[in-house]
């Protein structure tokens, strides 16, 4: 009887750690996706594609800045998403935006993410600014969608 019991104790403890292997995959499956759509809206804004950024959008998306007040404090601006994307699609062609994102912190399951990106933007090549982007996104059952995107903004103290 005492071997049964061991035998018992040692499936479920394999099993437990079989569980917990399969939910740690999925979730790196669930980060690369995440990171793939953050990527592919990223690509888009690059190239002026705004087809390739809707791609990746809700069609309810919110986007935020976190700015400074005059009196020093925080406050969040909205940002039409449609004239955003407008800007995109009609920027000067030898105009060139680049936001590199420095690194990715994401958190997802099959239905919800959140991803942290640290980035700097430059205009033509020339330094203009860094911050922190914060994207809400969900998986609609085919692929991630964003549906906000705050960031901050800053000139100095970037490196």
């Amino acid at each position: 009887m005492q071997k049964l019991s061991i035998l018992v104790v040692l499936f479920i403890s394999f099993s437990a750690f079989s569980q917990e292997d399969t939910s740690k995959s999925e979730m790196n499956t669930y980060q690369d996706e995440v990171k793939q759509t953050i990527e592919e809206f990223f690509d888009g804004f690059h190239s002026g594609d705004t087809i390739k950024m809707k791609n990746t959008m809700d069609h309810n998306m919110v986007l935020l800045t976190i700015t400074k007040t005059k009196s020093g404090g925080k406050k969040a601006i909205t940002t039409d998403v449609q004239k955003f994307v407008t800007a995109i699609g009609s920027r000067p062609a030898e105009q060139k935006w680049n936001e590199k994102l420095l690194d990715f912190t994401i958190v997802a399951n099959e239905g919800i993410a959140q991803a942290w990106t640290p980035y700097e933007f430059y205009v033509n090549d020339n330094f203009s600014h860094c911050g922190v982007n914060t994207f809400q996104l969900y998986n609609d059952g085919e692929s991630w969608k964003i549906i906000s995107i705050a960031d901050t903004r800053k000139r100095e103290g970037c490196k």
